[in-house]
């Protein structure tokens, strides 16, 4: 008996969910090394579309969290601006003691990526929204990154 692959009798669900060469379209954002380990390093639908450009919250997340004085961290788009499209909005939740101010974290950030990667607003709140199971709930920041949420200090 041959296994059926797909949606039967639905071709446009069979070509938005599935590569011509039969791949599982996840949305994931994913590239091989030169061994062919294979690594998972975004979400396409988690992508800020700046300017044209595509830009990986989890990279600038990774920088966030290299930062001392950082206990946790979340990047989302804002609202869209006719000009640009999305800007990236950091959401930071300080350690104890620590004093960082929006513009050490974008200076920060900004000399470790390209200028179109650059983070444009960072939110400082007290914690970062996850589900039980410790994912990062986006569409609560995003929410608040739309709603003009005001820095908090500067």
């Amino acid at each position: 008996m041959r296994a059926i692959v797909g949606y039967v009798g639905d071709d446009d669900a069979n070509a938005s969910t599935f590569h011509t060469e039969g791949w599982l379209k996840t949305g994931d954002v994913c590239y091989f090394d030169s061994k062919g380990f294979l690594y998972v390093v975004d979400r396409l639908k988690e992508l800020i579309k700046y300017k044209g450009y595509q830009v990986p919250p989890a990279e600038l997340e990774r920088l966030l969290y290299s930062l001392p004085g950082v206990a946790d961290a979340a990047v989302v788009p804002s609202m869209k601006q006719e000009d640009v499209g999305q800007i990236p909005v950091a959401f930071v939740v300080e350690k104890p003691g620590s004093n960082l101010s929006q513009h050490q974290i974008m200076d920060y950030v900004a000399k470790q990526v390209a200028p179109y990667k650059k983070i444009r607003k960072v939110v400082f709140i007290d914690s970062i929204p996850k589900s039980a199971s410790g994912k990062v709930i986006r569409r609560e920041l995003a929410n608040l990154a739309l709603s003009n949420h005001p820095v908090s200090k500067l």
